[in-house]
């Protein structure tokens, strides 16, 4: 009885040869249902993904900024199906405290950061995942975690200049009332006629044209690239060449911003790339870099490509009353963008003299750092 009850307990406790292959198909089965699962999840994260959008564009919230997101938008659109479709893209508005506080020159309160601090906070949380900027307001360090490894086409880099008294800067009268809050503007300003006075002026394209149509000042100077990208060009007096006013480093080009671990958001913006736009504007970044350039000194930087694909650069710094003007000029290889900017920012280190730099940090303390506000001097 005793060995019949240890065989029936073998029978119970030991698998058969029937029910191994039962168990068997059971893992098979549960391999199949995990993989179905995942799926799912796959599947589930792609809808939370469309309802949100597949890309959202973080961008300040100015008609200039919208217009460059949206061109974004358009052209995400172009190069991947799957982004063209409604709702795909979505459009992030985030204010930034350059856009809050308009009273003052940016090299009072910050310099070119203060416009991408809180863009660089919301792409760090996840808040949105890649982020638009106009290149000359992105400073030449970037947040860690994050790259810009892409400039969309560039416009036309030159300044417009405004004004119903004159077609140009040396038409204006003596004493005329110019509406800037850029010192590499002020700078160049001076140095045409010295007798004239910039004040800081600074808000979005519309604010600057209603001040000017107001009579607060008598002529302005934007960017032509933003009145192009507003179909604004027409409010343009004149277009001023490089040899009258050098334009910003990286005026006229778009950047695009991402974490550098986003491998999906990396794959989209790659395919938005300009290689000539990204080949000048990092000469240009470079020179300023040197010279560690911020709002709070005059310095302008052009690169492009020579139809027989030379680089070309032409920079300078100034003083803030355009007293002294130091202009340097290069031309070489696109493969070494970086360090051609390089090399004309030191040169002009040392043709200035450090002397020159001490002189800028204490003009920065003495003034604020910017033109004065309409209507009264600092």
């Amino acid at each position: 009885r005793r060995r019949r009850s240890r065989k029936g307990l073998n029978r119970r406790t030991l698998p058969s040869r029937s029910s191994r292959i039962s168990m068997a198909a059971l893992k098979t089965l549960l391999v199949a249902l995990a993989a179905s699962q995942a799926a799912a999840f796959g599947v589930a994260n792609l809808r939370m993904s469309a309802e949100r959008g597949l890309v959202r564009i973080g961008t300040r919230g100015s008609p200039l900024a919208l217009a460059q997101a949206h061109e974004t938008k358009r052209r995400l659109g172009e190069a991947f199906p799957e982004l063209a479709e409604d709702g795909a893209v979505e459009i992030v508005t985030i204010m930034t405290k350059g856009d809050a506080i308009l009273d003052k020159a940016l090299s009072e309160i910050g310099g070119k950061g203060l416009f991408t601090k809180e863009l660089d906070v919301s792409l760090l949380n996840k808040e949105v995942d890649i982020c638009v900027h106009s290149m000359k307001d992105v400073p030449t360090w970037l947040v860690p975690g994050t790259v810009l490894p892409c400039n969309l086409p560039r416009e036309d880099t030159r300044d417009a200049f405004i004004s119903e008294k004159a077609t140009n800067i040396a038409g204006l009268p003596d004493g005329s009332l110019v509406g800037s809050a850029s010192l590499r503007r002020q700078a160049q300003i001076l140095a045409i006629n010295p007798t004239l006075k910039v004040v800081n002026f600074r808000g979005n394209v519309q604010t600057r044209l209603r001040k000017l149509n107001e009579g607060v000042v008598d002529a302005t100077l934007l960017a032509l690239a933003g009145l192009n990208r507003m179909d604004m060009s027409h409010v343009a007096t004149s277009v001023l060449e490089y040899e009258e006013i050098l334009p910003a480093v990286a005026q006229g080009a778009i950047g695009i911003q991402c974490r550098e671990d986003d491998d999906m958001s990396l794959k989209y913006i790659a395919a938005l790339t300009c290689a000539q736009t990204k080949t000048a504007v990092d000469c240009e970044r470079a020179f300023l870099s040197t010279l560690d350039g911020n709002c709070r000194t005059p310095i302008a930087g052009q690169a492009r490509v020579l139809p027989d694909g030379q680089l070309f650069f032409e920079g300078l710094i100034a003083t803030p009353d355009g007293t002294k003007l130091y202009r340097t000029q290069r031309t070489g290889s696109i493969d070494d963008a970086v360090e051609m900017g390089e090399d004309a920012g030191k040169e002009l280190r040392v043709e200035a003299g450090e002397q020159f730099f001490i002189d800028m940090q204490n003009y920065q303390q003495e003034t604020g750092g910017g033109p004065p506000p309409p209507g009264g001097e600092k």
